[in-house]
């Protein structure tokens, strides 16, 4: 899935999930066959969860709770194994671990221009100085207000967007070679080198 807010996009494989606090509005796009669970929590039980929205892996206790508790439908804290059930899925979010694979969106209009660019086509292969020419700003102050609005250097940003444009791909059942080439990179070898460095596994593995 791919979620979008104001602030930024984020890429949610299989058995991950994504957290998204109350009141932030966003949209859902789906790659693929995609079957997703849905848990609700009201607002004074989600204390010391995340403010922000972030992608998060899901522990196979985790995923058999979500399920488990999708079957049940609205838990109540006055039911005696329902508040501990609530307790053991309160738990395991507050221990999760995050997944790198948020894009921060930018707003100044020279930077939004740029940043259209590339995410209307991830495999552009124009250095940042040869976009700059094109949007009629400096590279200087292209690499100053990335730092400044979201504290990433526009190598960093290019790299995620590639990353989760190629995840998106493998999602919809793309070929690693495939991914790597519509996400920008020459060679399916320099596209599992990033995957790895970001993720920690190859694109096979993590999609197993």
């Amino acid at each position: 899935m791919t979620i979008r807010t104001r602030e930024g996009t984020w890429v949610v494989p299989p058995n991950r999930a994504v957290w998204i606090p109350k009141e932030v509005s966003h949209t859902i796009a789906m790659s693929g066959a995609v079957a997703m669970r849905t848990l609700y929590l009201k607002p004074r039980i989600a204390k010391g969860l995340p403010r922000d929205c972030c992608v998060i892996g899901v522990s196979t206790l985790l995923k058999e709770l979500i399920l488990y508790g999708c079957t049940v439908g609205a838990l109540k804290r006055t039911v005696k194994w329902q508040e501990q059930l609530i307790g053991v899925i309160l738990q395991q979010l507050r221990t999760v671990r995050m997944v790198p694979l948020q894009l921060p969106h930018l707003s100044d209009p020279r930077v939004v221009r740029i940043t259209d660019i590339l995410v209307s086509d991830p495999s552009d292969a124009r250095t940042l100085a040869q976009l700059c020419r094109v949007v009629g700003a400096s590279k200087r102050s292209i690499e100053r207000l990335f730092q400044q609005e979201i504290g990433m250097t526009f190598g960093k940003w290019r790299q995620q967007l590639r990353l989760m444009h190629g995840m998106r791909l493998l999602a919809e059942g793309a070929k690693v070679t495939h991914a790597a080439l519509e996400s920008g990179y020459s060679t399916a070898s320099a596209f599992i080198s990033m995957f790895r460095k970001a993720l920690g596994t190859t694109p096979t593995s993590y999609f197993k």
